[in-house]
C-alpha cells in the first residue's frame, strides 16, 4: 500500500505534545501547579512563585526552589517527552512518593508556551549554572550562566501557538483566584516547605516552614480560625489520618475550606467529604459542612493517583476502609471536646412577647428530642427571632386557601403535625413553609426598588487567599445589589451595608454566607443575581430542619404560611405541605 494514500498517520512530537498539554495545562494556574509540584519534590525548602499580569491577563509565571537543581545534562532531558528521574519501570507507579515527573510538565508546557529554565545543581561544587530555553517545543538554547543553587523556570506567552484556547481562559481574578488556590493546597499538603506567592509584585501568600499544619492554616486564613482547630488523629491497617477539624460552631456553605492530600498530594474525593461529615454526625447541619485540614498516609499499591489527567482525583483499593477510617478519626477527635460556643458567637436569650419563659410542657411537642435547657432555650429564642421577623407584613395579607390547621406536634424537629376539621392528617416541613413565607416578603420588597439600608455593626468577612481575588472582582455587582464592601485588611472585608430587602438580618453569619456565596458562585446578570440572594436570604434566614419549636411558634408559623400566594412549595419547588386523607389512611391500613 503506498503511504501518501493512507488515511491514519502519525502526528509530530509537537503536535502530541500541544495535545497532551491540552490534558494538562489547561490555564495558567495548570502550570503553577506543575511547576510547584516539580519544586516540592525536588527537596526544596523555600518555593516562590512570582506571577505577573497586565490588566486583562496573565503574562508570566516564575517558579524558584532551593532544591536539589541540575546539571547541564539533567536539564536539557527534563525538556524531553517521558523523560523522567522517577520511575523505571511500570511497577515504580504504584510505589511513586513524588508528585509527578520534571519532564513529564516541561515537555507539555513548553509546547505551548516560552519557557526558560535555569538551575544549579545543590552542594557539587559547581561553579556555574546551566540556562535552556525552549520556545513552542523548538529545540532548547543552552548555555552557562550565574545563578543559586535550585531551580527558576519562567514561563511566557502561554497558549501563543494555540489561541483558541486562550480564549477558554476567564477574567484576571478569576484565573488568579486559581493560582493562589493551588498555592494554598499545595502549602497545606506539604507545611514543611514554605511558600511565597506575588502578584506584580506584592506579595500575597506567605507561609513558613512548620511541623505543625495548623501554623500553616493560620498563615492561609486567620488566627481566629485555628483558634477553633481540633486534632484528629487515627486510621487502620490501610490507611493513617492526621491533621485538623474545626469546632461546629464553624461551618461554611459549600465545601471549599474542606483539604485534602493523600500521601502528599493535594486531592479532591467526594467520598472523604462524606465521610468526614459522617464523623461530625448530628453536631452538623444537613446543609452545611464542616472546615477540615486532613492528610493520608497509605502504603504502597493502597492508592492509584493517575485517575484524572491533573491528578486531582484519586482512588483507593480499600475505598471502605479508608472512609471508615477517616470518619472514625474525626468523630473520635470531636467526641469529648469542648464544643460549646465562644461567648462573641452565644445565642442570647430575650423572650418575645408570645414566647414561653420556660420550656414548653413535654405534651406540647410529644415527639422532640430533649437537648440541655440552655441549648433548647438558644434554640426557641432563636426561632422566635424569626419568626417575628415575617410576622409583621401578615396585617394586610390576605389569608389563602390553606385549610384551617390545628397544630398536634412536631416529629424529629422538622415536621409539624396537624389535622384540618379532625380529619385529615397534615404533614408541614417548618423549613420548606418558613422559606417560602420569607421569598415572598424578599420579593414584595424588592418590587419598591432596590435600596442599601447599614449596618450598625459592620460584619467582617475573611476570606482564603484564592477567595480574596474573587471578592476584588465581586465588589462592583455587590454594590449593584445593594452591598457596601470594603477591603479591611489582607484578606478580610467589611460589609457595612445590605440590600433593604434582607430585612433587619440579626445573624453575621448569614451575610457572610450570601456575600461569599456571590463572590464564588453568583449569576452574572442581574435578574439572576437577584434571584440568588432572594432564594439564599429565605433559605438561609428560615428555621430549619432539627430546630425544636414550641407548640405556639408552630402554630404563628402555619398562619403565616396561610398568607402568602403559593404555600403548597418552597421557592426550590419541594412541597411543604402533604395532606392525608381519611380515605387515604384507611388505604394505608387496609381498612377499605
Amino acid at each position: 500500500m503506498n503511504v501518501e494514500d493512507a488515511t491514519i498517520q502519525v502526528l509530530p512530537t509537537g503536535t502530541v505534545n500541544q495535545i497532551a498539554a491540552g490534558e494538562v495545562v489547561e490555564r495558567p494556574a495548570s502550570v503553577v501547579k506543575e511547576l510547584v509540584e516539580n519544586a516540592v519534590d525536588a527537596g526544596a525548602g523555600l518555593v516562590r512563585v512570582e506571577v505577573t499580569s497586565d490588566r486583562r491577563q496573565v503574562t508570566v509565571v516564575r517558579v524558584v526552589d532551593d532544591g536539589v537543581g541540575m546539571g547541564r545534562a539533567d536539564a536539557v532531558l527534563a525538556f524531553k517527552e517521558h523523560a523522567t528521574s522517577k520511575i523505571r519501570e511500570i511497577e515504580d507507579l504504584d510505589r511513586l512518593h513524588t508528585l509527578g515527573f520534571r519532564g513529564e510538565a516541561l515537555a507539555s508546557i513548553a509546547s505551548v508556551a516560552e519557557v526558560t529554565l535555569v538551575t544549579k545543581p545543590r552542594g557539587r561544587g559547581v561553579l556555574v549554572g546551566t540556562r535552556v530555553q525552549v520556545r513552542g517545543g523548538t529545540e532548547p538554547e543552552v548555555s552557562e550562566v550565574g545563578a543559586p543553587e535550585g531551580t527558576s523556570v519562567e514561563v511566557k506567552d502561554l497558549f501563543f501557538n494555540t489561541p483558541a484556547r486562550r480564549k477558554f481562559l476567564k477574567t484576571l481574578h478569576t484565573e488568579l483566584a486559581h493560582i493562589h488556590g493551588v498555592v494554598e493546597k499545595t502549602a497545606l499538603a506539604h507545611p514543611e516547605v514554605a511558600f511565597r506567592l506575588f502578584h506584580n509584585g506584592r506579595e500575597r501568600i506567605a507561609t513558613y516552614a512548620a511541623d505543625d499544619l495548623r501554623e500553616t492554616a493560620g498563615a492561609l486564613f486567620g488566627t481566629d480560625l485555628t483558634r477553633a482547630l481540633v486534632q484528629v488523629g487515627g486510621g487502620n491497617r490501610f490507611v493513617r489520618v492526621g491533621g485538623f477539624v474545626a469546632r461546629p460552631s464553624h461551618t461554611r456553605a459549600d465545601q471549599y475550606q474542606i483539604f485534602l492530600s493523600v500521601n502528599g498530594r493535594p486531592v479532591y474525593s467526594a467520598g472523604l467529604v462524606r465521610a468526614i461529615k459522617e464523623g461530625y454526625g448530628t453536631l452538623l447541619p444537613a446543609n452545611r459542612f464542616p472546615v477540615a485540614f486532613l492528610a493520608l498516609t497509605t502504603e504502597d499499591g493502597l492508592v492509584d493517583a493517575n485517575v484524572h489527567p491533573t491528578k486531582r482525583q484519586v482512588r483507593f483499593t480499600h475505598e471502605r476502609e479508608v472512609y471508615e477510617a477517616v470518619t472514625g478519626a474525626v468523630r473520635t477527635a470531636l467526641h469529648g471536646e469542648d464544643l460549646l460556643v465562644g461567648e462573641q458567637e452565644a445565642e442570647v436569650f430575650t423572650p418575645a412577647p408570645h414566647a414561653p419563659a420556660s420550656l414548653p410542657p413535654r405534651t406540647s411537642s410529644p415527639a422532640v428530642p430533649c437537648p440541655g435547657v440552655g441549648e433548647s432555650l438558644a434554640h426557641y429564642a432563636k426561632s422566635d427571632r424569626r419568626l417575628r421577623q415575617t410576622q409583621l407584613p401578615l396585617a394586610g395579607a390576605e389569608r389563602n386557601r390553606l385549610p384551617e390547621v390545628t397544630v398536634l406536634g412536631q416529629v424529629d424537629a422538622t415536621y409539624i403535625v396537624g389535622s384540618t376539621g379532625g380529619r385529615t392528617l397534615v404533614l408541614i416541613d417548618q423549613h420548606a413553609a418558613h422559606e417560602r413565607i420569607l421569598y415572598e416578603q424578599v420579593q414584595a420588597k424588592q418590587a419598591g426598588g432596590q435600596k442599601t439600608q447599614e449596618l450598625i455593626v459592620p460584619v467582617l468577612i475573611t476570606f482564603s487567599p484564592a477567595e480574596v481575588e474573587l471578592a476584588r472582582e465581586a465588589l462592583p455587582v455587590l454594590a449593584e445589589e445593594g452591598f457596601v464592601v470594603e477591603e479591611f485588611g489582607p484578606s478580610t472585608f467589611a460589609v457595612s451595608a445590605i440590600p433593604v430587602v434582607l430585612g433587619k438580618l440579626e445573624e453575621p453569619e448569614v451575610i457572610r454566607d450570601l456575600v461569599s456565596a456571590l463572590v464564588r458562585e453568583g449569576p452574572s446578570d442581574p435578574v439572576g443575581r437577584r434571584e440568588a440572594i432572594t432564594r439564599r436570604v429565605a433559605c438561609r434566614g428560615a428555621i430549619k430542619g432539627g430546630d425544636p419549636l414550641t407548640h405556639e411558634q408552630m402554630q404563628r408559623l402555619v398562619e403565616q404560611l396561610a398568607h402568602t400566594k403559593n404555600p403548597y412549595t418552597c421557592p426550590h419547588g419541594r412541597p411543604t405541605v402533604i395532606l392525608f386523607s381519611p380515605d387515604e389512611m384507611a388505604a394505608m391500613f387496609r381498612r377499605t
